[in-house]
């Protein structure tokens, strides 16, 4: 197991594949909570104040401490989750990135602007600035416990805000080094601390007066989170569950396909909220399209230090032994693998083909290394599949024809979709991160981002008398008049 319970205080952290104890670390209870949001209401003032100048300086310091140290970070990302350790530094890489970009494009996304008042207010000076909200709870996953939360921590620190995070308790040991290495960038206060446990800290975070929670894991976790947010009117960004699907037209390029959603499907043993669960492929190419899939799963490395780590939370094993047993037991063929290769703690690739798409291995988020390839007659079929599940999270198209893409784009019913590749909005600091339906809502990355962690402040600012004075008791008939014949010059037309 990756983390235990020891007794009510202590939180041993081991390696997956090999179950060495990596470190412990407190079990932070409702009290200790408090005391960090507490500590943090305090800072956030002194970083709030900094302006955004003085925090992208401080966040620069921190982004090229994290690049001196990137392999430092690799190691702990591959002793706590298993992920291999060249999986690590890319997942740092993109991370740091991500940083770079809040840190950089804060001011201009969230300083004061002026915007147009209309005729109505033509005497007015209009403009809209975006404040910090404070303290930013954060929660966040085991998967990718350096790049997803930085999604959230990084770009609440660049618009303002002090952050307490509590890191999974299946990767506590890369929270702390993060929180670690900013405290060296920024000695002055705990701008951003770390909290450590299980769920009910996790839960003692909501109820602490946090001005937004941030969260990404499982949508039951998430509806809890909501629920406890809630007692206190807490608001909250939910990045939850995925069951990804990308759609292979006739005209692709199937070999880059094929390697691209294996990719999707097996890397990081398939525990990515973003990995492509299942296939769509246009029947003229589904043959040709399974058979390159094949030799690419059949090739890749299982192991501790191969392609493909140990499935990092014990408790997914049955879940994903389950998904493939229903999928056979209901017709589906497996052309790679099948029920035995779950060999705890690993999962060998498996792909699956002629699966119904009533079966869990279609419907559920499986978590592991499978993959479905289902044959449609059309495009217009294989959208119809893909936005028939309950989430709606990342996507995949795969043509030749830009037009034709795009298009189908559009007409999917996810945050993200990447065309001929698979999870590359990941990688665009600028694009928004999210999802809709059972996969959560709010968004991470981009100018999204940013406003995601600040409230809008509007001001008016009357630079001369109106020449209607409307906002008065001493307004008289001719005010009115000259007002009804504004309102038809401007919308009574057409």
């Amino acid at each position: 197991m990756t983390a235990i319970a020891l007794d009510s205080d202590v939180l041993e952290s081991r390696n997956p594949a090999t179950g060495e104890l990596l470190a412990t670390y407190p079990v932070d209870d409702a009290a200790s909570v408090q005391t960090a949001v507490d500590r943090a209401r305090e800072a956030s003032e002194w970083w709030r104040d900094l302006g955004f100048d003085g925090r992208r300086s401080r966040l620069q310091t921190w982004k090229h401490t994290l690049v001196r140290r990137i392999d430092d970070l690799a190691q702990i990302m591959h002793d706590e989750t298993g992920k291999p350790f060249d999986d690590a530094r890319l997942e740092a890489v993109l991370a740091i990135d991500h940083l770079g970009w809040a840190a950089k494009h804060a001011a201009k996304v969230l300083g004061p602007r002026r915007v147009p008042s209309g005729l109505v207010g033509i005497n007015l000076a209009a403009s809209v600035e975006y404040q910090p909200l404070g303290v930013v709870g954060v929660i966040g996953p085991w998967n990718y416990p350096v790049l997803t939360p930085m999604g959230s921590i990084a770009y609440a620190l660049a618009a303002g805000n002090s952050v307490v995070y509590k890191p999974s308790e299946h990767s506590p040991g890369v929270g702390v080094w993060l929180a670690d290495t900013f405290a060296e960038a920024v000695p002055e206060l705990p701008v951003f601390q770390v909290i450590t446990g299980f769920g009910a800290t996790g839960a003692a975070l909501c109820r602490s007066g946090v001005g937004k929670l941030g969260f990404t894991g499982s949508t039951a976790t998430g509806k809890k989170v909501m629920a406890a947010c809630a007692e206190t009117l807490t608001p909250v960004l939910i990045e939850a569950g995925g069951k990804d699907a990308a759609i292979v037209a006739a005209d692709a390029d199937l070999d880059a396909a094929a390697d691209a959603i294996a990719f999707g499907a097996m890397g990081n043993a398939g525990q990515t909220c973003v990995g492509i669960e299942r296939a769509y492929v246009e029947s003229a190419v589904f043959d040709s399209f399974v058979e390159k899939v094949k030799v690419i799963a059949e090739g890749i490395q299982v192991g501790a230090d191969a392609q493909l780590g140990p499935i990092t939370m014990p408790g997914q094993l049955p879940i994903i032994q389950r998904h493939i047993e229903d999928a056979l037991a209901r017709g589906g063929r497996a052309v790679v693998g099948g029920p035995e290769s779950v060999q705890a703690p690993y999962v060998h690739p498996v792909v699956l083909v002629d699966v119904p798409e009533d079966s869990e291995a279609v419907r559920e988020e499986t978590f592991g290394p499978t993959l479905t390839i289902t044959r449609v007659a059309s495009l217009d079929e294989a959208v119809n599949l893909a936005n028939a599940g309950r989430y709606g999270l990342g996507s995949a198209i795969f043509s030749r024809s830009r037009k034709n893409a795009m298009e189908l784009a559009r007409r999917l019913r996810t945050g993200m979709t990447s065309i001929n590749g698979v999870q590359s909005f990941a990688m665009v600091p600028s694009l928004p991160f999210g999802g809709t339906g059972d996969s959560g809502f709010g968004r991470i990355h981009g100018p999204d981002g940013l406003k995601e962690f600040t409230r809008p402040k509007a001001v008016a600012r009357q630079r001369f008398k109106p020449p209607a004075n409307l906002l008065t008791f001493t307004r008289t008939a001719k005010d009115v008049t000259s007002t009804m014949k504004l309102l038809r010059l401007l919308h009574g037309k057409g």
